[in-house]
């Protein structure tokens, strides 16, 4: 079961059913919000998706340098996002509901059964069994049991609270509003980022007419945070900000949130995980947060599926939490940082100009590009003798391949959802991984290539992983064999150890013969 039917539920459900586990989702909601929450999807979860099927953004097919895109750093202009000429775009804008709907309808296509109206009120877990209490919309009740249970049920998460999952919180410190409405005097904010001595103001225009309006300021706003905001008091805080009248009607979808921050202290209790939301929750600057959460579904989403079809290796469900929730720490300081340096503090005045002058110049682009897109994210090791392996744990590029089938690319190979063992040549060494290999023959799928020549392995001056992108040209593999994870992050390389080692710590035990020419073999 999944409960919560927003983006990061369905597409938790959507990698699930894709994969044969039957799947039942249970949603509050009785119809899929139009609300444009989020906006923006960073890099490496548009690359993830990708390679899951999802064609969020134009992919590149070029052999050129990286592909860059404009965005900020805690509302300063200059930050350049890059990512391989190869992949899908460095930013994807796209709205929230699209993207929810796009996961509904690849949900629907595999089976997955949602329920709306459902209201989840109780989570016990039984022995191998979780059972879910829930009240429809005309007041009945339901039971339902499953094997696994997953909360993708937002920041004040149901399952979370019936689970006792224990969190570190971070009290707020500003407060914020946002709201789609239309200025009676269309010239008294321009569109950008506009910083006061009071506070900020970000405006976007609509298509029509209206804008989107988000404020920030250190003075608390009235009323209640869970109590809805008025277009009167979105004004009167624009117009206190900007220090002129700033009068607007006409509003849709206002909002108040603020810089509360939650990390739960584990993604897992039992058979019962948490996604998006339910674990983490942080300022929404720099469009972070939903792209968070849908990595978060990737990642569990395949682990879970081997487990209930009993290939997981032992502590594949544990590796969910050790993965994802250090990423969510990530984004939560970044956060706060970007909070820390949009305050009005005259004392800040001397670390927010040399930060924007580091962005203007382009330097500050090399650490933070790839922090807030989450392409600096590594792995942790999980080989016995993987300690030394510069590969295990990096994102594979969407290397240009030519195979016996003719060419391809990392991205449509993983699109079976399955382990890729990727041999560079022929060779005795070869034949002895598609043999090792030949146990899992169901689990995986190997795929011959061309061997990129003797320079396998950082080169002078490169640190582990930049080689990674050296075979985008379409020359093969960058080194002689790689076991890549259905999410495109790298298992295994021959300096981490064994492969039939490192295919029981994924896959579990073999459990089918050798055969001659094992299944999955191209």
């Amino acid at each position: 079961m999944v409960v919560g039917g927003g983006p990061v539920g369905l597409l938790v459900a959507a990698e699930l059913a894709g994969r044969g586990v039957g799947v039942l989702v249970l949603e509050s909601r009785e119809a899929a919000s139009e609300r444009p929450k989020a906006t923006t999807l960073h890099a490496r979860t548009a690359q993830s998706l990708a390679r899951r099927g999802y064609r969020l953004g134009e992919r590149g097919h070029g052999s050129g340098g990286p592909v860059g895109a404009e965005f900020h750093f805690a509302g300063m202009p200059g930050l350049n996002i890059t990512v391989p000429s190869t992949e899908p775009g460095p930013i994807v804008k796209i709205e929230q509901s699209e993207v929810e709907r796009l996961f509904a309808e690849r949900a629907r296509a595999t089976g997955v059964r949602v329920l709306r109206g459902h209201q989840v009120t109780r989570v016990v877990q039984e022995g191998d069994m979780v059972r879910v209490a829930a009240r429809r919309a005309d007041g009945s009740s339901a039971t339902f049991t499953s094997g696994y249970l997953v909360g993708a049920d937002g920041a004040r998460s149901t399952v979370r609270e019936q689970q006792r999952i224990e969190s570190d919180t971070w009290d707020a410190t500003v407060s914020a509003l946002m709201g789609r409405v239309r200025l009676r005097d269309p010239g008294a904010v321009l569109p950008g980022w506009h910083r006061t001595a009071r506070g900020w103001v970000a405006v976007k225009d609509l298509l029509d007419g209206r804008v989107h309006l988000r404020t920030l300021s250190d003075r608390p706003c009235g009323g209640d945070r869970h109590t809805p905001p008025t277009v009167e008091e979105l004004s009167q805080e624009v117009s206190w900000i900007t220090g002129r009248e700033v009068a607007m009607e006409e509003p849709q979808w206002l909002s108040r949130f603020s810089d509360f921050s939650r990390l739960v202290r584990t993604y897992r209790a039992g058979r019962v995980f948490l996604a998006g939301d339910a674990a983490h929750v942080h300022f929404p600057i720099g469009g972070q947060g939903l792209s968070t959460g849908l990595l978060d579904a990737v990642n569990l989403g395949w682990k879970l599926a081997h487990a209930v079809q009993d290939t997981a290796g032992p502590g594949l469900l544990d590796s969910y939490d050790e993965e994802r929730r250090p990423a969510a720490r990530r984004v939560i300081d970044n956060t706060q940082a970007q909070v820390a340096l949009m305050r009005v503090d005259p004392a800040l005045a001397p670390l927010q100009e040399l930060l924007g002058g580091m962005l203007a110049s382009g330097t500050g682009s090399e650490y933070l590009g790839p922090l807030i897109s989450a392409q600096d994210t590594v792995l942790p090791g999980r080989l016995p003798g993987g300690a030394g392996s510069p590969w295990e744990g990096r994102f594979l590029e969407n290397i240009a391949l030519v195979t016996e089938d003719g060419p391809t690319e990392v991205i449509d190979l993983l699109q079976e959802g399955r382990f890729l063992l990727l041999l560079a040549g022929g060779g005795d060494a070869a034949e002895r991984y598609v043999r090792e290999a030949g146990p899992w023959a169901r689990e995986l799928r190997v795929v011959r290539v061309p061997a990129s020549g003797p320079e396998a392995g950082p080169g002078p001056g490169q640190e582990p992983g930049q080689e990674l992108g050296a075979a985008a040209s379409g020359e093969g593999l960058p080194c002689e064999s790689l076991l890549v994870r259905p999410d495109g992050y790298i298992a295994w390389e021959p300096g981490a150890g064994c492969l039939r080692e490192a295919l029981s710590v994924y896959l579990g035990a073999a459990r089918h013969p050798v055969e001659p020419e094992p299944a999955g073999y191209r």
